[in-house]
């Protein structure tokens, strides 16, 4: 691991956490793609020179995830639709339960920094493990992505038109910044 020792305090001003969506079903190209950003959250990474001991929290607020940008559909998302989204994400989406995120296990992956990271994901009321790989590189850039598939946390998918439009069970989410 090529971080020293010691206890790194992360947020946004940091590092951006963002989920990205993918829009299917036969009516994909009425849908748009989206970027959306959480904009409340923390983060405690505790670096041990044995990266067993290395411990990684996270909590977020599930009511500050914003759209950032919309690509594809068939029409520009306008600010009702972006505010319609949001409303979504708190009312149906994650239901305004916490985000948390504890890990369990911490290994080093090679001698390039890149550390295996396994923990338990809390999303909309629901725990399940999740398992990614975080890069940390020398001069303190990190970068992390993993895939949450929102079923397995009993989300149901935004969906719309009778189903032809929806947003695929496979949300990337994503940290990039600097420790």
């Amino acid at each position: 691991m090529s971080l020293p020792s010691g206890e790194y305090q992360l947020g946004p001003e940091d590092v951006t956490l963002s989920v990205r969506t993918v829009r299917a079903g036969p009516a994909a190209k009425a849908g748009h793609d989206l970027l959306i950003h959480v904009t409340s959250w923390s983060a405690r990474l505790v670096v041990h020179e044995d990266p067993a001991k290395t411990n990684i929290e996270l909590d977020a607020d599930p009511t500050s995830l914003r759209v950032i940008e919309g690509t594809g559909g068939a029409f520009e998302l306008g600010d009702d639709d972006i505010a319609s989204i949001h409303q979504t994400i708190d009312d149906e989406v994650l239901m305004r339960h916490e985000i948390k995120f504890r890990s369990t296990r911490v290994r080093a992956e090679g001698d390039d920094g890149r550390i295996g990271v396994e923990g338990e994901l809390t999303i909309a009321g629901t725990t399940r493990p999740i398992a990614f790989e975080l890069a940390i590189g020398d001069d303190g850039a990190l970068s992390a992505t993993a895939v949450v598939t929102q079923t397995a946390w009993g989300m149901e998918p935004y969906s719309a038109l009778f189903g032809a439009l929806k947003v695929h069970d496979d949300v990337e989410v994503a940290a990039e910044g600097h420790l």
